[in-house]
C-alpha cells in the first residue's frame, strides 16, 4: 500500500495567502470604520448661534436696566434707559429754534404788511409837501434878495433848505418802494435754509432721545450683563451680551468626496446627547465656497489634514433645548429632492417640508 502523497509546498502558499486575506479582510469589516452608505449622509458638529453686543448710540450715565442674565427677551422688548433730562432739554431747545425761524420766515415771506404800506406812503407825500414848501421859500427869498428886502445869507440858506427837502423826499419815496417790493429774495432762501438747518438739529436732538432708550434687535437670551446703573455708558461700551434664538444652526464639516451628495434645501435630522431620543428637524442652509483644513476639535473618517467644507444645517429649536457648543450628529437622506427653503414650506412648521 502507498503511503499518501504529501501537498506540495508550492500548493499550499497560495492558501494559505488566500486564507489569511479572508481573516484580516473579516478583521477589517468587523472593527474598521466604514464609508458612508448612499442612502443615508452622517455629519458630526456643534451648535452654533449668532451674539450680539448690545450698546447704546449715545454717551450718558444709565438709569434704569430690565433685564437679567439667562433671562428670555423678545423683539422690540425694552432693555435699558439712560438718564433723559439733559436730552430731553436738548429737544426742547432745538423745538423752539424751529418755531423762531419758521416764524422768520413766515415775516420775509408775507412780505410789507397794509400799515407799513401806508406809513411808507404817508412818510413820502410829507416829504414831497415839505420839498414844495421849501421850494416856494426858496423863490420868495430870492425875489425879496433882489429888491434889496433880503439878505443874501437868508436865500442861500432857504437854497439849501429847499435841496435837502428834496433829497429827503427821494429817499422817502424809495423807502415806498422797498417796502412795496417785500424783503430780497437773498433773505428769503437765507431763511428758509436756516430753518432746515435748525430742522436737522431738532432730528437729531430727537434720535438722541430715542437712542437713551435700548432695545432687544430679535428674540433672545440676555448671556451677560456689562454694566449696572450709575455706570457711564457709550457706544464702545457694550451693556448686555445676547445669544439670537433664531437662526441656530449645526456646524458641520464635509469632506470632499461627499459635497456633491448634499444641496441647499435638503432636509435633515438632529440628535444630541442630552435628548438622544429626540430628533430635531433641520435643514441645510449654507455650504461654503472654499475649503480649509479640519479644525482639531472635529472627528472626521480621514487624517486631520484633509480639506473640508464647512456646513450649516439650520435646526428647528422650538423648546429652546439646543444650547450653544452642544455636540449634535446630523442625518441627511441622499435621496430626496432639495428646494428652497420659504416661509411657505419652511420645516420648522409642522407638516411642512421643502
Amino acid at each position: 500500500m502507498k503511503p499518501p502523497m504529501k501537498p506540495k509546498p508550492s500548493r499550499i502558499i497560495p492558501l494559505l495567502l488566500i486564507l489569511s486575506g479572508a481573516i484580516a479582510a473579516l478583521f477589517w469589516w468587523l472593527n474598521g470604520e466604514h464609508p458612508e452608505t448612499q442612502e443615508q449622509l452622517t455629519l458630526y458638529g456643534n451648535v452654533d448661534i449668532r451674539e450680539v453686543d448690545l450698546a447704546f448710540n449715545g454717551n450718558e450715565r444709565i438709569a434704569t436696566l430690565f433685564a437679567v442674565e439667562g433671562e428670555q427677551v423678545t423683539q422690540g422688548q425694552l432693555l435699558a434707559q439712560l438718564e433723559m433730562q439733559r436730552l430731553q432739554a436738548a429737544v426742547d431747545r432745538a423745538q423752539a429754534l424751529v418755531q423762531a425761524q419758521q416764524q422768520q420766515l413766515s415775516r420775509l415771506e408775507t412780505g410789507s404788511r397794509p400799515q407799513e404800506i401806508r406809513k411808507a406812503q404817508a412818510d413820502a407825500d410829507a416829504a414831497r409837501a415839505e420839498a414844495e414848501n421849501a421850494d416856494a421859500n426858496y423863490r420868495r427869498l430870492r425875489e425879496l434878495q433882489q429888491k434889496n428886502l433880503a439878505s443874501t445869507q437868508q436865500r442861500d440858506d432857504a437854497k439849501t433848505a429847499a435841496t435837502a427837502a428834496h433829497a429827503l423826499a427821494k429817499a422817502k419815496q424809495e423807502t415806498l418802494r422797498l417796502v412795496l417790493e417785500g424783503p430780497r429774495q437773498e433773505d428769503i432762501a437765507a431763511a428758509r435754509a436756516t430753518l432746515q438747518a435748525r430742522r436737522a438739529e431738532l432730528v437729531i436732538a430727537q434720535r438722541n432721545l430715542t437712542d437713551a432708550s435700548l432695545y432687544a434687535p430679535s428674540d433672545g437670551i440676555i448671556q451677560n450683563r456689562m454694566l449696572e446703573p450709575g455706570d457711564m455708558a457709550s457706544p464702545q461700551k457694550p451693556v448686555y451680551n445676547l445669544a439670537l434664538t433664531d437662526p441656530m444652526w449645526v456646524r458641520a464639516y464635509i469632506e470632499a468626496p461627499d459635497l456633491g451628495k448634499i444641496n441647499p434645501g435638503m432636509l435633515a435630522e438632529i440628535h444630541t446627547d442630552s435628548y438622544p431620543d429626540k430628533a430635531y428637524r433641520g435643514w441645510v442652509g449654507y455650504i461654503s465656497p472654499t475649503a480649509e483644513f479640519t479644525p482639531k476639535s472635529v472627528e472626521t473618517t480621514r487624517v486631520r489634514t484633509d480639506l473640508v467644507y464647512q456646513v450649516r444645517i439650520y435646526a428647528c429649536n422650538p423648546n429652546h433645548e439646543l444650547r450653544l457648543g452642544m455636540p449634535a450628529t446630523v442625518s441627511i437622506a441622499l435621496q430626496q429632492r432639495s428646494t428652497a427653503v420659504t416661509p411657505d414650506n419652511h420645516p420648522c412648521i409642522q407638516g411642512k417640508a421643502p
